[in-house]
């Protein structure tokens, strides 16, 4: 029967979604590789009648193609028909149009997440940093420009403070990009609560980005000593300090009863031998899995036939339905 989609479903176009009868010859569309969001181009626009097609029902939505239409699956491809219970290769479309970031390596990236990890707040679609320090601020607007390109500013704001029992004056560091948080996310394991953040592995990219990320941290929660030549973090995640002890081969005992622990960490850690590298992507991964529920065959109930659009495209042969992979299998 050969794939395709009915004219009415709508097709993830960069700029926004279309209705498969309105992609022309030209258009670009959405499609996932490695993980990643990439564009594809419409080339050729093929029309045909069939009596049948079939409403596939995901977690997030519904969306109706040719029975043959083929999915994108952890295994590979697979019939629309014969796609329930699986999962399919999926992204929110409403977040295709962002714009997305360039993440430079280096001390300044390592900086800006152990910043972030230490005194941050990652919100839905921002980072920001609201310290007494203006210096602090200062250093790490200067950094998360360097490594996102991202145009920072530095305000000066007051909060409350349970200390001195009124306000406070402070400066606030403040970047709108659901990308970069996202990937802020993405980097201390899906969670950026600080007490349920993990050990951003990321910054183990290069011995520069791991003295950025200590450096951050330090200045967020932590001191250098006056009276020996080493820092002291602090923080009451006791997993996150125990795996950065693993990392530079330091000893770690939480503190007993709860409450914040501290790692000191020696200047000597760096010696020859003790840090080693790690092979971690620095891009976001926009793809996720989603379940499908359902698969309903639906038959045209009147004479007139449901039309289907299938396309030709280049570079990719996939695109997406609603946010899910499909494959032209020209």
């Amino acid at each position: 029967m050969g794939c395709g989609l009915p004219s009415r479903q709508t097709v993830n176009a960069v700029g926004g979604g279309l209705r498969a009868r309105s992609v022309q010859v030209g258009c670009r569309l959405w499609s996932l590789e490695g993980g990643r969001t990439v564009q594809t181009t419409v080339t050729q626009v093929v029309t045909r009648s069939v009596r049948e097609v079939v409403d596939v029902v995901t977690d997030h939505v519904t969306f109706t193609v040719a029975p043959d239409q083929l999915l994108g699956t952890p295994d590979g491809w697979i019939h629309a028909r014969d796609a329930e219970g699986t999962v399919l290769a999926w992204t929110q479309a409403r977040k295709l149009c962002r714009q997305r970031l360039a993440v430079r390596p280096g001390y300044e990236l390592g900086y800006m997440i152990g910043a972030s990890c230490a005194d941050g707040t990652v919100g839905k679609n921002y980072v920001s940093l609201v310290v007494n320090d203006e210096a602090f601020a200062t250093r790490f607007a200067s950094c998360l420009a360097a490594a996102t390109g991202l145009r920072t500013r530095l305000e000066a704001v007051t909060r409350p403070s349970g200390y001195l029992q009124r306000d406070a004056p402070g400066f606030r560091v403040r970047v709108v990009s659901s990308y970069l948080a996202d990937l802020m996310r993405q980097y201390v394991g899906g969670d950026s609560h600080h007490l349920r953040q993990r050990f951003p592995r990321v910054v183990l990219r290069d011995r520069e980005t791991f003295e950025g990320f200590l450096d951050g941290y330090t200045d967020g929660d932590g001191y250098r000593s006056k009276a020996w030549q080493g820092r002291l973090l602090v923080s009451a995640n006791v997993p996150f300090l125990a795996e950065l002890a693993r990392v530079i081969g330091a000893r770690f005992t939480p503190r007993r009863g709860g409450g914040a622990s501290h790692l000191v960490v020696a200047d000597s850690w760096s010696s020859p031998g003790t840090f080693t590298a790690e092979q971690h992507a620095l891009e976001l991964r926009e793809s996720a899995w989603i379940e499908v529920r359902a698969v309903r065959l639906r038959r045209a109930e009147s004479p007139k036939p449901f039309t289907l659009y299938s396309y030709r495209l280049d570079p990719y042969p996939s695109f997406l339905i609603n946010g899910h992979l499909g494959l032209e299998p020209w």
